[in-house]
């Protein structure tokens, strides 16, 4: 056990790793959820039917029936959201102090690979029990998938398994959600833990602090062990709660007003409201995606120090970044509802231009004058730039996904 053990962790480590504001426990937390998420799916599995007839039936019997079933439910639902959660903070904590360059470049790729089949966990485990809710929400984001230039159509047909959402979806889903999905994650989440290990541990400020170094049994394995202990009586305790929801048995013919995607396609689903689907669906998370696999290679020449913020000018960077994308965002999505829109200004101009060009030039061009009025003049370093277009990303996205969520109501109308 001890050889095991120091597979993932080192003999000793330095003292000033072991503050609990250094990491929050997020990489750990995240491992103890994909591992809480894979046992209690082994215990669904074994009531579970993977088929329209029979799902939502095995869900009710498994609620109603099963000793402890609805506990067991409600805590693998709500650890896979939290899970989602975790894997986003952490994918933050690692980025502000500045651990995905250098040695770490790779490993800061394979985190984000992470993050992707954790959302695909996700969305495939929705559809599974084939209630209403579930049903519609699967619709919509695989519709979305057909939004990508020239395949998309047979993208999603090859998801879906015919034209609309059916029996070969379900047992798709499952399959991925069973099997092939937990393999991976299993296999990269110790590999990505190893690497961890292979680059020194985690990233420590360069300032001169305390640097002794202890036995990491018990000091570090204490603290995860705590971590770990808390973390499970929160979700317990919430599991106790909150039930997992379940709507009445899917209708295809009966669709649900309004019809969202899962609350983590909110954003993009926001997005379909004010740009063209090549845009909203395509252009824009491939950008983003592209720009955040491209950080790690960026040519930066200040040094790493490890802590969230290199300077005071880039902590006000990324504070006055948050407070733009907020305004912006919030700005647009009231402005493109209840003030103006550019197809009906507009008639007879292609979609493409009036809600797709169009607002993303206002979009590009009011990021332009924030840096010309006002990042440009405080002389920042590239990294704090960097940093500070990472936070308007993320906190318009934030914005987006928070307004699909609780602002959209019947028929999809802004309601505010």
């Amino acid at each position: 056990m001890r050889t095991i053990f120091l597979h993932l962790h080192p003999a000793k480590v330095n003292e000033t790793a072991l503050r609990f504001n250094r990491t929050f426990g997020l990489g750990g937390m995240a491992a103890l959820l994909i591992l809480i998420q894979i046992v209690t799916g082994v215990l669904l599995r074994f009531y579970y039917v993977p088929s329209p007839a029979e799902a939502y039936d095995s869900i009710l019997f498994l609620k109603n029936q099963v000793l402890f079933g609805q506990f067991i439910r409600n805590i693998h639902h709500w650890s896979g959201a939290l899970l989602l959660i975790t894997a986003f903070l952490h994918l933050l904590r690692v980025f502000f102090i500045g651990a995905y360059r250098d040695s770490r470049k790779i490993n800061w790729l394979f985190g984000l690979l992470l993050l992707l089949l954790i959302v695909f966990s996700n969305f495939t485990g929705y559809l599974l029990p084939w209630d209403q809710l579930a049903y519609w929400a699967i619709t919509v984001g695989t519709t979305i998938v057909s939004y990508f230039p020239l395949l998309g159509e047979s993208l999603r047909g090859w998801i879906v398994g015919g034209k609309e959402v059916n029996a070969v979806t379900l047992q798709t889903f499952f399959t991925f959600h069973t099997a092939v999905l937990p393999f991976l994650l299993i296999v990269l989440v110790l590999y990505h833990f190893w690497r961890v290990r292979k680059a020194g541990g985690i990233m420590l400020p360069l300032n001169g602090e305390n640097r002794e170094m202890v036995p990491s049994m018990p000091n570090l394995v204490f603290r995860e062990f705590i971590v770990a202990l808390v973390l499970i009586a929160v979700l317990f305790t919430f599991s106790v709660i909150f039930n997992a929801p379940l709507l009445e048995k899917a209708n295809p013919a009966y669709s649900m007003n309004p019809t969202k995607a899962p609350w983590y396609f909110a954003g993009v689903q926001e997005l379909l409201m004010h740009f063209h689907p090549f845009f909203a669906a395509f252009i824009i998370p491939l950008c983003v995606l592209v720009f955040l696999a491209w950080l790690p290679f960026l040519k930066y020449k200040e040094p790493l120090n490890g802590h969230w913020f290199l300077s005071v000018k880039g902590k006000q960077a990324s504070v006055s970044a948050a407070i733009f994308a907020v305004i912006v965002t919030f700005s647009g999505i009231v402005f493109n509802a209840y003030v103006l829109n550019f197809e009906i200004l507009l008639p007879g101009i292609p979609a493409l231009v009036t809600n797709g060009i169009i607002p993303l030039l206002i979009l590009l061009l009011l990021m332009a004058g924030f840096y010309l009025f006002y990042l440009k003049k405080i002389n920042l370093l590239k990294a704090e730039f960097v940093q500070a277009v990472f936070v308007f990303i993320m906190v318009a996205f934030i914005v987006l996904t928070i307004t699909g969520i609780f602002f959209r109501g019947k028929d999809m109308e802004l309601t505010l």
